[in-house]
């Protein structure tokens, strides 16, 4: 696993000292609303600590997903959010972003880059994402990179039952659209 840069954005591997500030800036309300219930809420107080040691590091070191800090060029020892692909049925991409960074099209530049990750460096035919269909701004992002909706159910996150979209879209088409 390697950095990425984006235009605006460095996408550094997540390690075991980005705790601190993963457990300052994540436990808002408009960040784990649409979230899974896995995720604990209210956050614990060593849960930026526990998602990396028993969650994160080690699905790393299995080859199973791929995880990054979003840092701005501009200041890159300053973590904003999350990214990572999993290999997991329907559920290859997730992220979160700090709301004060969010509405500046910088998760769409994070989302192209390791969507890039998924079909050209690890060779994965299709990408599936599920997200609340309430989630506007998520879903947005998915529509710019031609995905589609291809399930709909209700799924518990943080915010309760939602209804959830899962999205996907193949190798052809993302490498065919990022073409134009």
């Amino acid at each position: 696993m390697h950095p990425l840069e984006t235009p605006r954005l460095l996408l550094v591997p997540l390690r075991i000292d980005d705790a601190p500030t993963i457990q300052r800036v994540f436990p808002q309300w408009e960040i784990v609303r649409w979230l899974s219930d896995k995720v604990p809420w209210p956050y614990p107080e060593d849960g930026a600590d526990v998602f990396l040691r028993e969650i994160v590091l080690p699905a790393i070191t299995k080859g199973e997903a791929w995880h990054w800090s979003i840092r701005p060029k501009a200041q890159p020892d300053h973590l904003i959010g999350i990214i990572s692909l999993t290999d997991q049925p329907d559920d290859n991409r997730g992220f979160w972003l700090d709301p004060a960074w969010q509405a500046q099209g910088l998760m769409t530049e994070a989302c192209a880059a390791v969507t890039d990750v998924w079909f050209v460096e690890l060779d994965k035919p299709t990408l599936r994402v599920p997200k609340a269909r309430a989630n506007l701004a998520s879903r947005r992002i998915s529509e710019k990179q031609g995905m589609r909706v291809i399930a709909r159910f209700e799924q518990r996150l943080v915010s309760g039952v939602q209804e959830v979209e899962l999205w996907e879209i193949g190798r052809d088409e993302w490498q065919a659209g990022r073409q134009r």
